[in-house]
């Protein structure tokens, strides 16, 4: 394999402040936001408190201003992490996301118009704002009709406690919906060079639609990074570890993609990780990545992937890659997690009693 490009040597950072417009509502994000899930869940230890809002500061100061967290990651101590790098003035830099609907417990999702509201104010009080930039459905709960749910946001924007309103993991049939009560700013799916099932019938509703469309997870989880050396190093709490796409039997197959892209890195100067995350930034100007890391390092790297520019042929290059060898081997989650976009689907209006 290819030896991957030093990351000191991608030096190129964009000019500060590098904005786009986030879906036709009006909402302006910077062109990259930061995925903050792992600095307090999900990938091993928690990270030490300070450290973590040295980095939300750098990221702000770089031009860095979407921030993405949610009620569940921590559960509640992410909120509090970033409500505490936003004090002293930070705030009006800053377009602040976050979520509602999976319990603490991760076993069930709700979307009733009390949780909506209890949940809203609680993660107000957390992060210590007056109001919330973008404000998702972190996943649809299928007992509950999306117009119900979506009607009790409505109330919020209305009442000045949320701006904007978006979806997680939802199928174009929810979206469609739930943008016939109120207007969906944003869209969150899993998107990246090895995930692009949302491409057949999500992103082109989102874009007939006018909704932005916000990537997590754009370099597979860490995937894009490291290959499967990553696996080795992972802490034995860390969730990535029980996926399937990162079984020992998945990922010999899937590393072969890694080496593909990581050669194709090292000519054009750059790392894996900022080539396939460029890839995502190419899909077009209506689609901000939200990579997320714990280190300034990795973030500086990350930055620099948009001044990492892609031609047509190399884009369908890499594409290629994912495609070879019968594909990408593993599922992104296990069927029993949570509900995904394939199982979003919603009861009708005219079904629902209220409690």
């Amino acid at each position: 394999m290819a030896a991957a490009a030093d990351p000191a040597a991608c030096v190129l950072l964009p000019p500060r402040r590098r904005t786009m417009k986030l879906g036709s509502q009006g909402l302006e994000v910077s062109a990259q936001g930061l995925g903050c899930m792992g600095m307090s869940a999900a990938y091993g230890e928690r990270k030490p408190d300070a450290e973590m809002v040295a980095l939300l500061r750098h990221a702000i100061a770089a031009g860095v201003t979407f921030l993405d967290t949610s009620d569940v990651y921590g559960p509640h101590t992410n909120e509090v992490l970033i409500g505490e790098a936003l004090r002293h003035g930070a705030r009006e830099e800053v377009q602040l996301a976050t979520k509602f609907g999976i319990t603490p417990e991760l076993r069930t999702v709700r979307g009733d118009p009390a949780y909506v509201r209890a949940a809203c104010e609680a993660s107000l009080r957390r992060l210590g704002v007056d109001c919330i930039d973008l404000y998702y459905q972190h996943r649809i709960d299928t007992t509950v009709p999306v117009e119900v749910t979506i009607g009790e946001l409505k109330k919020l924007v209305e009442e000045g406690k949320i701006k904007y309103i978006g979806l997680s993991e939802a199928s174009a049939s929810t979206i469609r919906r739930a943008h016939a009560v109120h207007p969906i700013t944003a869209v969150q799916l899993e998107w990246s060079l090895w995930t692009r099932d949302a491409e057949q019938d999500i992103v082109p509703t989102c874009r007939e639609l006018g909704i932005g469309i916000v990537a997590y997870s754009p370099l597979g989880r860490g995937f894009f990074s490291s290959g499967a050396k990553l696996i080795s190093d992972l802490p034995d709490d860390d969730f990535r570890k029980n996926l399937p796409r990162f079984q020992p039997e998945n990922m010999e197959k899937n590393a072969l993609i890694f080496e593909r892209v990581s050669q194709m890195a090292a000519r054009k100067g750059c790392t894996s990780s900022q080539l396939a995350l460029a890839w995502v930034h190419h899909q077009g100007s209506d689609v901000c990545p939200i990579p997320g890391t714990t280190k300034i390092a990795n973030f500086n790297q990350n930055l620099g992937a948009l001044s990492v520019k892609l031609t047509p042929e190399e884009m369908a290059e890499l594409e290629s890659y994912a495609a070879m060898d019968d594909g990408v081997q593993g599922d992104r989650y296990h069927s029993t997690f949570l509900n995904t976009w394939r199982d979003s689907e919603t009861p009708p209006l005219s079904s629902w009693k209220g409690n």
